[in-house]
């Protein structure tokens, strides 16, 4: 193999002539280079080792002055040993006594659909059923079928013409159209619900 004495050689005294004739490299690799190597690798990984080991220690010991040693407490505890426990029935009713308690607005445990249809089911017996907003006046609240009939057969007070400012060019009065829906929509959790509350009537029909 070549080297730098080598390099040396070519450069002064022109191409030196390598004998090919036997077909692989006929100098011996230097050991002494390789045992350097690994002396040098092994003696960075202790070093390593040891400063490792003594920065956790001394974290380990600034740990232990500021929070204190060691105990039963902050020791880690092998949960399988434990085993399943039991069901407190007792707890769980205090738990949630004390999640009514909480103030609002409190953590949604079921992702608020049940809340909604609930909200919804209110709105539904305001919308359809009668009730008083104010008895010492008089005044109730009737279903909106009715209240709609009422105004289709009244209709609504008419506001006050006003002036309006003249076009420009180009431009064009907007059109304004009834709306598509009534800005009410169930949700999918609430459709889900009432398609199988239809075929559980209609189970309970055929039976």
């Amino acid at each position: 193999m070549p080297n730098h004495d080598d390099e040396m050689q070519l450069g002064s005294h022109g191409p030196e002539e390598v004998d090919t004739s036997a077909g692989y490299e006929q100098q011996d690799i230097r050991v002494t280079g390789i045992v350097v190597f690994l002396t040098a690798l092994g003696i960075f990984v202790a070093v390593t080792g040891l400063l490792c080991y003594g920065i956790g220690k001394i974290i380990n010991a600034h740990m232990n002055k500021v929070d204190g040693p060691n105990n039963k407490w902050t020791q880690a505890v092998e949960i399988r040993e434990l085993g399943n426990l039991p069901n407190n029935p007792e707890m769980q009713n205090k738990v949630a006594q004390l999640a009514q308690q909480f103030p609002e607005p409190r953590l949604q445990l079921d992702d608020g659909y049940q809340e909604i249809a609930d909200m919804h089911a209110r709105e539904d017996l305001l919308l359809n059923n009668y009730s008083w907003i104010d008895r010492s006046k008089g005044t109730v609240r009737i279903p909106i079928d009715q209240a709609i009939l009422i105004i289709a057969q009244r209709g609504l007070p008419v506001a006050p013409a006003t002036t309006q400012a003249p076009l420009l060019v180009g431009d064009s009065r907007p059109a304004v159209h009834a709306p598509l829906t009534n800005g009410f929509a169930r949700t999918g959790y609430e459709q889900d619900q009432r398609r199988d509350e239809e075929i559980e009537d209609a189970r309970g029909k055929q039976q």
